[in-house]
């Protein structure tokens, strides 16, 4: 029984030895000259050195949003593409609602300006 596990164990110790051994590299030779601009915060777009309770821009959350609606469009375009030739009319054409509803929120999010970056 232990022969049908040896595999995944050796795998598995492979895995966490080339694990290892890449990240004690990386903090061996990596070169370590911290400045003000290496330290800083960037995800947010304001400076991170201010009061906490300004007001900032939504459009990174609007941002973050559409790729995750236009993300989750492809994730089901996948497998819909794999067994394409398989299909009948009734999951190409509920397909086509589906793709055609988002088409009709991407043009409605690019007429309101959601894309545009002043």
């Amino acid at each position: 029984m232990l022969e049908n596990y040896l595999p995944v164990l050796i795998f598995m110790g492979l895995a966490l030895g080339l694990g290892t051994v890449l990240i004690a590299l990386g903090a061996l030779i990596s070169p370590r000259k911290p400045n003000d601009e290496k330290l800083s915060q960037y995800e947010c777009g304001f400076e991170p050195f201010e009061n906490a309770r300004l007001k900032f821009d939504v459009r990174f959350y609007l941002i973050a949003i559409l790729f995750i609606i236009f993300d989750l469009e492809v994730a089901f375009l996948f497998p819909w593409a794999v067994i394409f030739k398989d299909l009948t009319w009734t999951p190409i054409i509920a397909m086509g609602i589906f793709l055609g509803l988002l088409l009709v929120g991407f043009i409605y999010e690019w007429k309101k300006g959601a894309l545009e970056w002043e």
